[in-house]
Formats: structure tokens, sequence, C-alpha cells
């Protein structure tokens, strides 16, 4: 799995600080699982975080924001050669990424979804946190009304794919979208596609139907 569509170096930026919503987080930590080029990004953001640190001694972050920083140093992959001993994982194609295991469990086989319209099911996170986080999965050949963004969405690709006006987007792939962004990604043929996204906002549905049924849908 090499993914092609990567996170905004702002994204990166807010992670390493700490700054970032808790459900946008959790989808930026299973994108690091699985891709190299944002790791290598991740260590650069790390390092300019630290000199950052090191030149504001007793300036006033954040709340938080120092500790998740130092944190995040100490868990760098450069912070020891430790981390480059560890023998790669055999892959289950069963398992979700690890991250995502306390907001949804660790199987697809284990998944229990709720059906939100033809073809579309979702899963919403069992442990409460700012900003929306889920699963979904929307059957092949299926068009997703067309939308924009309230605030920020973070969609990460787990299984099948989808294009919109943006490109073609496969498993490990993000779509790191602004309230700039209007698209209506519409899922490959063959097997669903499945996803994980957080919002911080709900979305802006252009259709009349959608935004009439947005309510019962809560997204």
């Amino acid at each position: 799995m090499k993914p092609h569509h990567h996170l905004d170096s702002s994204t990166l930026i807010g992670y390493s600080a700490g700054s970032l919503p808790h459900a946008f987080r959790a989808v930026v930590s299973a994108h690091l699982s699985i891709c190299e080029y944002c790791r290598a990004q991740m260590m650069d953001a790390d390092r300019i975080g630290g000199q950052l640190i090191s030149q504001q001694e007793g300036a006033i972050l954040p709340s938080g924001a120092r500790n998740m920083m130092l944190k995040r140093l100490a868990e760098s992959p450069t912070a020891s050669s430790a981390h480059h001993q560890v023998a790669p994982r055999v892959h289950d194609p069963d398992q979700l990424p690890e991250p995502l295991w306390p907001y949804f469990g660790q199987t697809y086989g284990g998944l229990r979804w709720r059906t939100i319209g033809p073809g579309v099911h979702h899963i919403r996170s069992r442990v409460v946190c700012d900003g929306h986080l889920m699963l979904l999965r929307i059957a092949p050949g299926r068009s997703v009304p067309m939308h924009s963004h309230g605030g920020n969405e973070l969609t990460m690709i787990l299984q099948g794919a989808y294009d919109d006006s943006l490109g073609h987007f496969a498993p490990g792939d993000v779509a790191d979208l602004d309230c700039d962004v209007e698209h209506q990604p519409v899922t490959s043929p063959g097997v669903p596609c499945v996803c994980v996204a957080a919002t911080d906002l709900p979305l802006r549905f252009s259709g009349w139907l959608a935004r009439t049924l947005q309510p019962f849908f809560k997204m």
C-alpha cells in the first residue's frame, strides 16, 4: 500500500504541535502508520517544533501544546535507533489500522454498520472526542451528493476507492480538505469503499434532499 495523496503540511504541523482536534489526530495517526512519505515529513515537523520550543523557553504556549510536542519528539523515529530495529508486522487484511482500534475495534469483520441511505452505512466512534469521527462504507458505483465543508474534513481510504474532481483515491490515500473545496465522490466498481473521516463542522450539501435528511444522519 503506497499512498499517492498525502497530508497537508499544515495538518502535520498541527499534529506535531498537539493542536488538532482529537478526531483529526486519529485519522492522521492511521495514515502515518502506513505512509513512509508522511512519516518523513512528520519528522521534519517535529524537528521544527523542537527548535521553536528551545527558542521560546518561558513563552506562554497553548494548553498542553508544549507537553504534546515533547511527547511527539520522544516518539519520533530519530529519538532512538530501536525504532529502526522493529520487524515489520505481517498485514492481516481483516484488521483496521492499529491507531483506529480504540475508536472502532480491531477487525472489519467485527464492525456493526448502520444504514443511513441506499448503499451507504456508517459507524460513529465509540470514543467521545472533539470533532466528529466515523467510518463510512459506500457501495460500488455510488455517487455521494455534491457537498462542501463547513470547516475541515480529513478522510482516509481503507478499502475500495473513489474518484472526484481532485483525482483517484485508493487505500491509504487521504483527502485533506477545507471549506473551499466542493466535490462529489463516486465510488469505484467492484468492492465497497470504506473510509474513516473526521470533520469539525457539518457538511454543506448542494441538493435539497440531502439537506433535508442531513439532521437525521448527523453529518
